[in-house]
C-alpha cells in the first residue's frame, strides 16, 4: 500500500520538483520480492494518480535492473573496495548473541574483510561486502535537519550481493539514483542512517552526492508513532473514507510545513510557495478533526457538476456498488448545492442523498421514527389535502405551510419535521421546500401518504 507517509513524501518531492522546474521521478523498489506483489504496485501507482501526483517518464522498476547493480557490485570487488565473505547463518547468530552478551553493539565484526578464501570455500556460498572506511566520521548535510554526523567506526560492512547473487535494496538505491540523475532524495527521517551508509558507496565509486532532506515522521494525535491503531494507514483507505484528493494534498502539506498562519492552500499556491527550508524539524501529528474540517471546505469548493460526478463514481466503488439512473442523477446534481453545505466526507453526502436515489415512501431511520408520533401523522394528514391544492413550486410550497401552520395554532418545525421525516426517512436535510419541489408533486405527495393517520 501506499502508506500516509510515503504519500507526504511523495507530495513533497512533487512539489519540489514542480516549483524548482525538476522531474519527479517514480520507482517501484521491488527488490524483496515477496511483498513486491502486482495488488502491491498497482495499490502505490493508484494511490498516486489518486492524489494527482503524475510523475515524469515511465516508471522505473528496481528488480529489473539487477544486473546493473551487480555490475557495479563486481566492479567494487575488482577495486578492493568489497569483498568476499563467507560467514554462514549460524556463525552470524553466535557472533550477535556474543555481542549482546557483552553489551556490544550488534554489527557485523568484519572477519572476513582482510582474508582470502582458500579452498575450503570453494563452491561455498558467499555475500559481497562493502569495505567501508572504520576511521573518520560521515557527514550527512542535511536541508532539514542540519548536519548529521555519524562514526565511521560504527558503520558496519554492510551486504551489497546476497547469497544468491541478487543486490541489496541499500546498493540498487544508489546505483538507481546515480544513474537516473537523482538531484535531491526527500525522504523520511527513518532513512537516516540509510543514507550515512549510502554515502559510503557513493564515495568508493566517486559519485556526487545528491542533495538529501530527510522528514522528521507523522505521529498519532496521541503524540506516538503512527500505526494501525490510530486508523487507516493507506492512502486509498482515505479515498474510500469520502475524503478529496485536493484536501489530501493540503492537508498532508501541512503535516510537517508551513506558510505563514495559512491552513488552506491550494495546489498552484502549494507549488508557488515550496521550499525545503519551511519543512519543520519535529514530527507531526495527525489531526482527524482538522482533516474532517478541511474536507468539508473543499466539498463546498468544488463546483456543483464535478462534486456530483465524483459522488456518482464514489457510489459506483461502494461494496455492492450503487449505480445511479438517469432520474437519481438528475435529482442529485439539483440538490447538491444544497447538500454539500453540511457534509464533511463523501459517505456524509452519499448518505444525505439517499432519499433522492429511489422511488417511494421511505424506510424511517432511528430519529425520524421516533419524531413521526401520532400527533406528527395528524399534523401530516391535515395538511396533506393543503399541500395537494398548491402550485408545486419551492416558494408557493412554503408560503402554503407556514400559513398552515399560523391557522393551527403551531410553530413552523412542527409541521415542517414531520413533513421533512416523511419526505426523507431523516430529521436532516437539504432545505424541505426545495426538495419536495424536486422530487415533484406525484413522488412527494405518495411519500407523504404513506406517513398519514
Amino acid at each position: 500500500m501506499l502508506h500516509i507517509g510515503g504519500a507526504r513524501t511523495a507530495l513533497f518531492n512533487w512539489l519540489y520538483a514542480r516549483h524548482t522546474g525538476g522531474k519527479f521521478l517514480l520507482r517501484i523498489e521491488d527488490t524483496d520480492r515477496e511483498r513486491s506483489t502486482p495488488e502491491a504496485v498497482a495499490a502505490i501507482l493508484n494511490g498516486m494518480r489518486w492524489l494527482g501526483l503524475n510523475w515524469d517518464g515511465d516508471e522505473i522498476y528496481q528488480f529489473a535492473r539487477a544486473a546493473r547493480h551487480r555490475q557495479i557490485a563486481e566492479e567494487l570487488l575488482t577495486e578492493g573496495k568489497a569483498y568476499r565473505c563467507y560467514a554462514t547463518a549460524e556463525e552470524l547468530a553466535q557472533m550477535r548473541e556474543e555481542q549482546k552478551a557483552s553489551g556490544k553493539p550488534m554489527r557485523y565484526d568484519g572477519r572476513w574483510r582482510g582474508r582470502a578464501p582458500g579452498p575450503e570455500e570453494d563452491g561455498k556460498p558467499f555475500v559481497v561486502r562493502l569495505k567501508a572506511r572504520q576511521d573518520g566520521e560521515t557527514i550527512v548535510h542535511d536541508r532539514v535537519l542540519g548536519d548529521v554526523r555519524f562514526d565511521n567506526h560504527q558503520l558496519d560492512d554492510m551486504v551489497l550481493l546476497r547469497s544468491d547473487g541478487t543486490p541489496t535494496y541499500m546498493l540498487a538505491v544508489v546505483v538507481d539514483d546515480h544513474d537516473m540523475g537523482v538531484t535531491h532524495v526527500i525522504r523520511g527521517a527513518d532513512h537516516l542512517n540509510n543514507t550515512a551508509r549510502q554515502m559510503q558507496i557513493l564515495e568508493q565509486m566517486g559519485w556526487p552526492v545528491p542533495i538529501y532532506a530527510h522528514l522528521p515522521l507523522i505521529n498519532g494525535p496521541d503524540g506516538q508513532k503512527l500505526s494501525k491503531r490510530h486508523g487507516a494507514l493507506a492512502v486509498e483507505a482515505y479515498r474510500d473514507m469520502g475524503y478529496l484528493p485536493e484536501t489530501m494534498r493540503n492537508y498532508l502539506l501541512r503535516l510537517g510545513w508551513s506558510h505563514g498562519d495559512d491552513e488552506i492552500i491550494s495546489t498552484r499556491q502549494a507549488i508557488e510557495w515550496f521550499n525545503l527550508e519551511s519543512i519543520g524539524k519535529s514530527p507531526a501529528r495527525m489531526d482527524y478533526k482538522k482533516l474532517d474540517n478541511l474536507n468539508g471546505h473543499y466539498i463546498r469548493e468544488t463546483p456543483d457538476a464535478v462534486l456530483a460526478a465524483e459522488l456518482v463514481s464514489f457510489a459506483e466503488r461502494q461494496t455492492p456498488p450503487l449505480v445511479l439512473d438517469v432520474k437519481a442523477r438528475a435529482r442529485l446534481e439539483g440538490a447538491i448545492s444544497a447538500l454539500k453545505q453540511r457534509a464533511k466526507t463523501l459517505v456524509e453526502l452519499l448518505q444525505g442523498a439517499e432519499f433522492l436515489f429511489t422511488d417511494g415512501p421511505r424506510t424511517l431511520d432511528a430519529a425520524a421514527e421516533k419524531l413521526l408520533t401520532a400527533e406528527a401523522r395528524q399534523s401530516l394528514t391535515r395538511i396533506l389535502p393543503v399541500l395537494e391544492a398548491t402550485d408545486w413550486s419551492a416558494p408557493a410550497l412554503e408560503k402554503a405551510t407556514r400559513d398552515f401552520a399560523d391557522t393551527a395554532g403551531l410553530k413552523l418545525g412542527q409541521v415542517a419535521q414531520p413533513l421533512r421525516a416523511a419526505l426523507t426517512g431523516r430529521t436532516s436535510s437539504p432545505p424541505l421546500f426545495e426538495m419536495l419541489a424536486l422530487l415533484g408533486r406525484q413522488e412527494s405527495l405518495n411519500r407523504l401518504k404513506a406517513y398519514i393517520i
